[in-house]
């Protein structure tokens, strides 16, 4: 999605006034293992930033410096490059020629093309998926909605925002395109930046049983109800966010990663 890349950075000194995340008392962005003693692959650190990013971890408009990602994760400054590269081309990082990287902060009109794409979308994954369902496609989400009730039973925010992005990513991967779940995985990933900026912390982005009347939806073979649950269930991602809010201040990274 060519078009996320221009989404800007959150200048400082913003600050948000509500807090919508429960910070647990490992308050570092990135999870725990993510630190090595021996030198970790491109591709891993990738995942670690990307579920940092998913979990709110890492919040929209925070610098990466290369030189301290390069010392968490014990790896040189071409490699952090490298990984960086590959998040500004997904639009989950902007850089700025003499500032650095941060992480991408989409605005409300960004935000809200990001929902238009996923509703032209997503409609035509599940018509696919309803077409070409198994059983094990059917076992595997409602599994994976039982993990999004235990995070909501732990109120583990971030793991909820996280399991729910993954939702829609589960079922791009059984459509079985390539360029598909990797277009999902992005348009999923910017959400869960959007969410951090702009939920409303005393209305939930998304109700325990949507995602399940879409499993039912497709386990039944009512194409147009699953598809239409998919796009009630955007709408209403979509409409309870606060579009107003200001953004949230710039967090200090080396502070925050010292922690580990």
């Amino acid at each position: 999605m060519t078009s996320a890349t221009n989404i800007t950075p959150i200048k400082p000194g913003r600050k948000k006034t509500t807090s919508k995340v429960n910070k647990s008392a490992d308050n570092s962005p990135l999870p725990a293992q993510a630190v090595s003693a021996r030198p970790m692959a491109g591709d891993v650190i990738y995942e670690r930033i990307l579920t940092s990013i998913m979990e709110h971890r890492l919040t929209p408009g925070t610098k990466l410096v290369e030189e301290k990602l390069a010392g968490i994760f014990n790896v040189n400054r071409t490699r952090v490059r490298e990984v960086l590269a590959r998040l500004s081309h997904e639009g989950l990082i902007t850089t700025i020629p003499n500032r650095g990287a941060f992480i991408a902060s989409p605005t409300p009109s960004e935000a809200r093309a990001i929902f238009s794409a996923r509703r032209l979308i997503e409609p035509a994954l599940l018509r696919h998926l309803c077409e070409h369902t198994r059983p094990e496609h059917i076992a595997q989400l409602r599994a994976h909605v039982a993990l999004e009730a235990q995070a909501r039973e732990a109120n583990d925010r971030r793991a909820i925002i996280r399991l729910s992005g993954e939702f829609h990513i589960r079922i791009a991967d059984m459509v079985e395109n390539p360029v598909m779940s990797k277009m999902m995985r992005e348009l999923a990933s910017l959400t869960c930046l959007i969410i951090v900026l702009y939920d409303s912390p005393t209305v939930p982005a998304c109700t325990h049983d949507e995602h399940g009347d879409i499993i039912d939806a497709i386990a039944a073979g009512k194409v147009e109800k699953a598809v239409a649950s998919m796009i009630e269930h955007l709408n209403h991602i979509e409409a309870v966010l606060d579009m107003s809010a200001p953004p949230a201040e710039d967090d200090d990274l080396e502070a925050v990663l010292s922690a580990m």
